[in-house]
């Protein structure tokens, strides 16, 4: 089961990166366009499906390498029961904000599939389709951070903040 989720959270990481990488020939693209003289309609709109893809399918390789930004000021001062009853407390908090952002993203995702909603812009995209990443990437973090509730509860969760993120506090 740990090999399959590690995978799951590798995948959305590999997306976001290719969903950067779009964002980035959008840019491009748009900025070629304007130096050369010629218009590429939709670019704008695309750069930020893929941000947005990119952002979303993030998440939760993020939360997994201790990278998420969290407030440690009561946390760090804890030991023990304390500190385990604190996290447990912030992890139901943060499983069920997320399991609300996934279901409403889903929900959202069918409804523009169902109503046949698409962009305003110039590229007439169908909002479903940019709409799966951030379904999917709240789906994934939902995920994720059951995994991290379920490690905490089990005392397999490492409460070690990230070294990148000790510089910063």
């Amino acid at each position: 089961m740990r090999k399959l989720l590690v995978f799951l959270y590798e995948s959305a990481a590999w997306l976001a990166t290719l969903s950067m990488i779009g964002l980035l020939g959008m840019v491009l693209l748009s900025i070629l366009g304007r130096q050369l003289d010629f218009q590429l309609p939709g670019t704008d709109a695309y750069a930020g499906y893929s941000m947005a893809a990119a952002g979303f399918l993030a998440l939760s390789h993020t939360l997994k390498r201790n990278e998420h930004i969290r407030v440690t000021l009561i946390l760090g001062r804890l030991k023990g029961r304390a500190r385990h009853l604190l996290e447990m407390c912030a992890l139901t908090a943060a499983v069920v904000l997320a399991g609300l952002l996934a279901y409403y993203s889903v929900r959202l995702t069918f409804i523009s599939h169902n109503m046949h909603d698409i962009s305003t812009s110039q590229d007439a995209t169908p909002l479903w389709i940019p709409q799966l990443a951030m379904a999917w990437g709240t789906v994934i973090l939902l995920v994720a951070l059951i995994d991290e509730w379920v490690l905490e509860l089990r005392g397999l969760r490492s409460s070690e903040a990230s070294v990148e993120a000790g510089r910063h506090e």
